[in-house]
């Protein structure tokens, strides 16, 4: 409520000077508030550009490190990573999603025997990037089989945390796996493990490129609108996240993210539980090809991330991420 009125209160005295306006500012970010982003790819000495993405790379397990020192040096508290797998490794089940020496088993070897604890590692828990048809789970009849499909991600789960995973993200949207995940993960002994339920997944034409960075583009049957969200609705996603809460979750994501900030906004108040928002990958070519393209400047950038914030999220998974001594200074 305002008190006071004009002239006697006059807001713009406050926003005069670059103090004055520093000293009132509601939010503002740093790097912790920030999740970054790693795609892999087999082989030896890559660095490879990924077309519908400006600026983000796949990279071999030989060439993470300088990407994850300088993530510890900006104290980004988190790296997500997800495979980039080879046509010929997919297959109907997307079994190579429980193979020990995929890329991602073997990238969070390397990053924990080099760095420790140092920085937390958040694993995806779906068969999308491994399956020859592009969904999250097992097929049948041309629907995504619920509770077959639990078995598998729970077995994913297990491993990815026996590798030294620190955070599994179940972004698969079905009905019932994560109370399925930690009891799995608590009976085996990895009761500290965290889980962060991409809990409110919504089925959006933003997911474009990242289908192209994780070797999916084009395989895609069909859409994923029997499992991911109706973005028409939001009083469903209070129920998702209620339901996950319930069973164990111990954070949770809104994807996408900018369309979404009423959305996270709405988690945040209801649950009071740390929420995550993903700036997903067609939010990200957006802008990036708009400022390459002069459209709009590059304060965009920081302008759309403050957005995140303001609407509650807690941390923000940005392919920004690697950039932010120049963002945020």
């Amino acid at each position: 409520m305002i008190t006071g009125k004009f002239p006697g209160l006059r807001l713009r005295r406050s926003r005069k000077n670059d103090w004055s306006r520093r000293l009132i500012q509601e939010n503002n970010l740093t790097p912790s508030d920030f999740i970054l982003p790693i795609f892999l790819i087999d082989g030896k000495n890559k660095k490879q550009g990924i077309k519908s993405m400006p600026g983000v790379y796949r990279y071999t397990l030989d060439k993470i490190s300088p990407l994850i020192e300088k993530a510890i040096k900006d104290k980004i508290p988190m790296v997500a990573l997800f495979p980039y797998t080879e046509k010929k490794k997919k297959n109907i089940l997307g079994t190579e999603a429980l193979n020990e020496d995929n890329l991602v088993c073997k990238a969070i070897q390397v990053i924990k025997k080099k760095y420790k604890n140092q920085i937390g590692i958040m694993c995806d828990v779906a068969l999308d990037p491994y399956t020859s048809h592009g969904h999250d789970g097992l097929i049948k009849s041309g629907y995504v089989l619920n509770d077959e499909t639990i078995e598998v991600l729970i077995n994913q789960s297990l491993l990815q945390a026996q590798m030294g995973c620190d955070v599994l993200a179940p972004s698969d949207m079905m009905d019932g796996r994560i109370g399925e995940i930690r009891k799995t993960l608590d009976k085996n002994g990895y009761s500290m493990t965290q889980i962060l339920s991409y809990a409110v997944k919504y089925a959006s034409s933003f997911y474009g490129p990242f289908r192209d960075a994780v070797g999916s583009s084009g395989l895609l049957k069909g859409n994923k609108k029997n499992y991911q969200m109706d973005f028409k609705n939001s009083n469903e996603a209070i129920r998702e996240v209620a339901l996950d809460i319930k069973e164990g979750a111990d954070m949770v994501m809104v994807k996408p993210g900018l369309p979404y900030l009423d959305i996270i906004k709405l988690i945040k108040e209801n649950f009071k539980i740390p929420v995550m928002a993903y700036q997903v990958s067609g939010e990200y070519s957006i802008l990036s090809n708009s400022i390459k393209k002069g459209f709009v400047n590059n304060e965009v950038i920081l302008e759309t991330l403050i957005a995140f914030k303001r609407s509650g999220a807690n941390a923000i998974v940005s392919y920004y991420a690697d950039r932010l001594d120049k963002i945020l200074k």
